[in-house]
């Protein structure tokens, strides 16, 4: 811990440089403002080459994304283009490096011809990094990578369970990883590999409670349908719903990495983030036959980019929930 403080505290130190005047700062060729702190020791990085970095992003005085204590960054480098992009000054990056850079409202508009809904026309986007490493192949970041997930893993488990504890939830521990408090187990048909299951839910981020998607009620809100074993919703909510019988009802506590994982959802889900589900079982029925996947047909009923595997993996939908 005591490391990531102080990482975190370097980073928002060299954000602070950015209120000095714009002369300590140089400029790409697409006009991008810049910084590098570096000792100059050591190669910088080649072109084919992978990043694995830390970065902080901050618009307003406000940090808006950080992976500091969570799951770093990785990056393969390119020969730079003048895209106004921070990846324009990657191939200058030596380990151990630190940067800023500085990108500003009225030439991201110029550039794209509009503004992301978040920014004003005088924002700035503000963002820096710290390279912990560089990699010469893909078999050397994956095997790092793989370090590095465990470890967020980890700190996933380590952080629900706190949260359990600490709010005096009594939930019970499946062998997959989710956590569950069973409400009404249900006296219908039991929920198992290969039954079709239609669950209403409300999806809550953690630990503040906020909700994110719901179908319990309201016009238009039918049950959401998938089939156990067939990764049509994430693995925390098909492994919660399996200790459930029809008519059941429980709230779900989901690590990440049985949830949605690496993929944000815009400002409602975060990447990384630990999710809470209230779910009510209406039915236990046998599947439909598999539809047959040609190539390039979307899986029935699954929204692009939801499934809640690792990266890479298949795409099935979000919970709708989506995975």
């Amino acid at each position: 811990m005591k490391t990531i403080s102080t990482y975190l505290l370097i980073s928002l130190a060299l954000l602070g440089a950015v209120s000095c005047s714009n002369s300590e700062f140089k400029k790409t060729k697409s006009g991008l403002m810049y910084k590098i702190f570096s000792d100059g020791k050591g190669p910088t990085v080649k072109k084919g080459e992978i990043l694995k970095m830390q970065l902080v992003q901050k618009m307003r005085d406000s940090v808006f994304y950080s992976t500091y204590g969570a799951f770093p960054f990785y990056i393969p480098v390119d020969s730079p283009k003048p895209i106004y992009s921070p990846t324009e000054i990657f191939i200058m990056l030596r380990k151990g490096d630190s940067a800023v850079t500085v990108l500003s409202a009225d030439s991201i508009q110029r550039k794209t011809g509009g503004l992301p809904p978040f920014m004003k026309r005088k924002d700035k986007i503000v963002i820096s990094f710290k390279v912990l490493d560089i990699f010469s192949t893909q078999d050397q970041m994956m095997a790092d990578r793989k370090l590095e997930s465990d470890k967020e893993k980890d700190r996933e488990i380590v952080t629900v369970e706190k949260y359990l504890a600490d709010s005096n939830i009594h939930a019970t521990k499946t062998e997959k990883g989710t956590y569950i408090v069973i409400k009404d187990p249900g006296n219908g048909p039991a929920v198992d590999t290969g039954k079709q299951v239609a669950v209403r839910y409300t999806g809550k981020l953690f630990p503040s409670g906020k909700v994110f998607e719901s179908n319990m009620s309201g016009p238009g809100n039918e049950p959401f349908k998938f089939v156990i074993g067939r990764h049509g919703a994430i693995p925390g909510m098909e492994d919660g719903v399996q200790q459930l019988h029809q008519g059941g009802k429980a709230t779900i506590y989901v690590p990440a990495y049985l949830a949605y994982d690496a993929r944000p959802a815009g400002p409602s889900r975060k990447a990384y983030e630990n999710l809470i589900f209230d779910i009510v079982v209406d039915s236990v029925t046998n599947a439909p036959p598999p539809q047959a996947i040609r190539p390039g047909m979307q899986m029935p009923g699954l929204r692009p980019g939801a499934y809640p595997g690792r990266p890479g993996g298949p795409q099935p939908q979000p919970v709708r929930p989506t995975h």
